[in-house]
């Protein structure tokens, strides 16, 4: 995109100064300047110049690829933090070896960060048939612009035919931007794939409408066919599935970017940590609870069992604890040992987000409550009462 300030038509008004929502824009010597490293090319400047002195060039709309043949090959992302791989890492793989076979090609991984070859033999131990390797001491801490570079070259060069990637912070954060980069469409926190087995098109499928739909999603005209897919939904990738001719490409990082415009100073944990996807217990509380100091007696159960407290939408929305907690298609999906629900309904939208726990346990003082038909173990009774004998029994 291009914007410029016509000189000879600008009065220094400054409605372009207060409708610039990024401080873009200032008046200098009564003409309006624009500084291009703060603006978002948004159009409100534009928009709210009375004397059209300013113009933005959009780039034309981006155009079909009509030759598959040169895009190959599935590719998951190998996201790492702190120099180990996330657990989404092999969730994908897994699902990615399935879709591969029935797509008839190659699985494949990249891996950006800093040399471990560890790491490498790990993905290559899971499944992964080809590694992309683009090892830098520098990668070690995740920056949007640098991964965006980074995977937007690979892509450019490789051409996958599929990417996929985990709906993590990181993932979230960087795979749109690689998508509007390469003008290509992306399905965000999708919890079910598929290859159409006539167009051999990735079915992508999400939650949408809050959650009351599952839509599926087609990426026909453009690619690669990119998604983000949310934790917990798949099965990991088993060890030992290494194959016989696994290759590592490692991919100089000249060429690309290797310096940020940001700088990273502190790594500061949040006020609340909570892992989730990663729990093997997890006590949930629901609008069962009745009132928001319900979590206390809740957080008892979780600690005499050694769990985190989760929570259902609706406990959520009352305002009765914070979102980290939120359980179901409009939070996160999660696969403990043990999931105790308690006060929860059973929504088709947090079944959606624990249904694949493997032992489920409801409290409930409905009998005819939707969480019965999927819980390993019910107890219908008041909770306030049933709790507690299960603290004093736990402990």
């Amino acid at each position: 995109m291009k914007i410029t300030v016509i000189a000879e038509k600008c009065t220094g008004c400054n409605l372009c100064v207060e409708a610039c929502p990024f401080d873009a824009v200032k008046v200098v010597d009564k003409i309006a300047s624009i500084d291009l490293d703060l603006c978002n090319y948004c159009g409100a400047c534009v928009e709210a110049c009375r004397l059209g002195a300013i113009v933005l060039e959009r780039e034309p709309a981006a155009v079909p690829v009509t030759d598959f043949s040169q895009y190959k090959d599935l590719w998951i992302f190998a996201e790492q933090r702190a120099g180990g791989l996330a657990r989404v890492s092999f969730e994908l793989l897994g699902e990615g070896k399935k879709l591969a076979a029935d797509l008839g090609e190659s699985l494949c991984a990249f891996y950006i960060g800093p040399v471990s070859p560890p790491n490498v033999e790990s993905l290559l131990n899971r499944g992964a048939e080809k590694v992309y390797v683009v090892a830098d001491e520098s990668l070690l801490n995740f920056q949007d612009d640098l991964y965006t570079d980074i995977l937007a070259h690979l892509i450019t060069r490789f051409k996958p035919a599929i990417l996929l990637a985990g709906a993590t912070y990181i993932g979230r954060s960087f795979i749109p931007r690689v998508a509007a980069r390469l003008r290509t469409g992306l399905t965000a926190d999708c919890t079910g794939l598929a290859i159409d087995p006539e167009t051999k098109l990735l079915a992508q499928t999400r939650p949408t409408f809050g959650g009351n739909l599952l839509a599926t999603i087609l990426c026909e005209r453009h690619r690669p066919q990119m998604a983000t897919v949310r934790p917990r939904t798949f099965d990991e990738a088993k060890e030992g599935a290494s194959p016989k001719n696994g290759q590592v490409i490692e991919v100089p990082v000249s060429g690309m970017k290797t310096s940020s415009k940001l700088r990273l100073l502190e790594k500061v944990p949040g006020a609340e940590e909570i892992d989730l996807t990663d729990a093997e217990v997890i006590v949930s509380g629901g609008r069962g609870l009745g009132k928001p100091e319900g979590f206390a007696l809740v957080k008892k159960l979780a600690d005499a069992l050694g769990g985190v407290v989760g929570a259902s939408r609706a406990a959520v929305d009352s305002g009765w604890i914070s979102y980290a907690h939120q359980v179901g298609q409009t939070g996160k999906t999660v696969k403990p040992k043990v999931y105790f629900a308690c006060g929860i309904s059973g929504a088709i939208q947090h079944l959606a987000g624990m249904g694949t726990s493997d032992v489920i346990v409801a409290i409930n003082k409905d009998p005819s409550a939707p969480i019965f038909r999927i819980a390993n173990y019910g107890l219908v009774g008041d909770l306030y009462e049933v709790i507690p004998s299960l603290i004093k029994i736990f402990k």
